[in-house]
């Protein structure tokens, strides 16, 4: 299924609070707009403050550092104890690998520990911040349908073995696992919270600018202007995640495949990531990984 949808669309946001991750840059920065645009308060969970604050004049930036639960759980406690409520928690930020192998301060390989495992925790400590007719949006990549991985439940700091594309696809599985698992688990506990999962396609973004790899970055500019989009179109699945109000989980909300398609396609969910045993083992060990409980009833 696929549907028109443009930011015009977008429903009047004002009186509702956005925490977006990595607002600063790429997808992130044109989601923070576009809700500040439409009414919303940001809060941009960013690394760099001072950047947010020039790019995203009437923010709320506020540090964050998905890759450290410590700074994770700081971040959450800050709006716990202003009292603050939350109505769109928007799980953007994300890296990728072409800087090798490299470690979390609690010892996870960094891709897994910023794209997931970060997202998990905040997701965790925020949920109950979370006004009842509010939503969680989580991003993955169509990846995982060409790139056959798994999380690395064994091996979490990939010291058997590494490879950045690998790492980086079951980070955005991972992503894609959860969401659907929170989805699942929050419908079951008959709690009209949404949890829903999308995807940019191939963007045009600061996210690949650090290749380093000759026959690498010349396959990915290939790439880049045969299906790139830039940021403002890639960023439309994401927007109609989190605001369109006929929007729902257990689908896979992005782009369509010829670069031109500007619709919005609702796509099914396809293996592994339709699997709620892997899925239900991942929320497992997420949970033991960052010692994070969610609330009893979805547990």
């Amino acid at each position: 299924m696929a549907v028109s949808w443009t930011f015009a669309d977008i429903p009047d946001l004002t009186g509702r609070t956005a925490v977006v991750t990595g607002a600063s840059s790429g997808l992130g920065l044109v989601v923070a707009r576009q809700l500040t645009a439409h009414g919303a308060t940001v809060i941009a969970a960013v690394r760099d403050v001072g950047k947010a604050a020039r790019v995203l004049p009437g923010s709320e930036a506020r540090q964050l550092d998905l890759a450290d639960l410590d700074s994770v759980d700081a971040f959450a406690t800050g709006l716990h104890e202003e009292g603050r409520t939350v109505d769109l928690l928007v799980n953007n930020a994300g890296i990728g690998g072409h800087q090798g192998r490299r470690l979390s301060p609690q010892g996870i390989e960094m891709q897994f520990a910023t794209n997931f495992l970060g997202h998990f925790a905040l997701t965790g400590r925020l949920l109950d911040l979370v006004r009842d007719d509010g939503r969680v949006v989580h991003v993955g990549s169509g990846l995982y349908r060409l790139f056959r991985v798994a999380p690395p439940f064994d091996d979490p700091a990939a010291e058997r073995s590494y490879s950045p594309s690998r790492a980086y696809v079951a980070s955005k599985l991972a992503n894609l696992l959860f969401g659907l698992e929170l989805d699942r688990r929050l419908r079951r506990a008959g709690r009209p919270v949404r949890s829903l999962v999308a995807h940019p396609g191939l963007a045009k973004t600061e996210l690949n600018d650090d290749i380093g790899h000759p026959a690498l970055r010349a396959t990915m500019a290939v790439l880049q202007a045969l299906i790139g989009r830039p940021a403002e179109r890639a960023a439309v699945p994401l927007l109609f995640a989190a605001t369109d109000p006929g929007a729902r989980g257990g689908v896979f909300i992005g782009p369509g495949n010829r670069k031109w398609d500007d619709r919005v396609h609702l796509d099914p969910v396809v293996a592994p990531a339709d699997d709620p045993a892997l899925a239900g083992r991942l929320w497992d060990r997420a949970r033991a990984w960052t010692a994070v409980e969610y609330p009893p009833d979805l547990r």
